[in-house]
């Protein structure tokens, strides 16, 4: 089944040039028709380049043409905007959504609550990131403990996967091969696929209690601080990268992290802050916001960032 997607935000400033991604698509693969198209990446400023150009009728039109046979969207924001697009568009035949046990309840990521919306809504799910971009391949070692009591013969990758494909209403878990002995793997339990039994979903359980064990910026992305920074800092991305580091110990995904939360959308980087600490007086959190960005320039930044520079 081949699938693929269109991403009318990128560099598109006509529907014509939006059109042009399928067409191109269709070209360049020589298949004649689509399995499953994807509108790529609703949520967030993205959408409206999909509603300006109204590409909810062109791919409708081209499913009565047979070239499209299923679609459908990906999707990586909240859960109420979530239930909008869904609301607005109950023709879309599934949704693509980032789903790990990881950030099952991750508050910058709300894996539960976007599934939870498009069960309600009886739309198929297709799930990407099972293993979070790998990071839960080698998780942290009190995880790598439980799993390995629970069953040595197991991978890690493979509870992350398991997990993902025992939920109800699953189309399919992509999951992101680079050898031959990560395929191997994956078939061998994908093969005559078996849900997660009652004991380990337990297993499960405990895995994620140790992951929320870890001390971590608690951060919950309501964006309070940006609305008041007065050099538009990506205060919770930063955080959110600065936890990925802390969990799994990676700084290039951490520095991804940041790079698109913070710069990807628009704002500055930690080394910016002037501590002038008008965040941390609407932060409900009460972090010590001033310090954090600091640490996270430390971490993930070029140079150090003085404490009151």
């Amino acid at each position: 089944q081949l699938a693929t997607k269109n991403a009318a935000w990128i560099k598109c400033k006509s529907r014509e040039e939006a059109i042009g991604q399928f067409e191109t698509s269709l070209r360049q693969t020589g298949a004649g028709y689509f399995d499953f198209y994807l509108l790529h990446n609703l949520g967030e400023s993205r959408t409206r380049f999909f509603d300006v150009f109204n590409m909810w009728d062109f791919v409708q039109e081209k499913k009565r043409q047979g070239l499209i046979r299923h679609v459908g969207f990906s999707f990586h924001s909240t859960p109420e905007e979530l239930e909008q697009i869904l609301s607005a568009h109950p023709e879309m035949e599934f949704v693509q959504l980032q789903i790990n046990y990881g950030d099952w309840e991750n508050p910058a990521v709300q894996s539960r609550a976007c599934y939870e919306v498009a069960r309600r809504h009886e739309k198929p799910v297709i799930i990407m990131e099972p293993v979070k971009g790998g990071m839960l391949a080698t998780p942290p070692e009190p995880v790598v403990k439980i799993f390995r009591k629970a069953n040595p013969q197991a991978s890690n990758a493979s509870w992350a996967i398991r997990f993902a494909a025992s939920l109800e209403g699953v189309i399919t878990v992509l999951s992101g091969m680079s050898n031959l002995e990560q395929m191997e793997d994956n078939l061998s339990y994908m093969r005559n696929f078996a849900p997660l039994s009652a004991e380990e979903h337990t297993t499960i359980q405990e895995a994620q209690k140790a992951l929320n064990s870890i001390p971590l910026i608690p951060c919950t992305t309501c964006n309070y601080c940006a609305k008041v920074c007065p050099n538009d800092i990506g205060i919770s991305g930063s955080f959110i990268a600065m936890n990925y580091l802390t969990l799994y110990k990676d700084k290039r995904a951490a520095r991804v992290q940041e790079q698109w939360l913070v710069g990807g959308h628009g704002r500055q980087s930690a080394d910016k802050c002037v501590q002038c600490g008008v965040c941390e007086a609407v932060c409900p959190q009460h972090i010590a916001i001033r310090d954090e960005l600091v640490r996270v320039h430390a971490a993930l930044g070029d140079g150090q960032l003085a404490p009151g520079s």
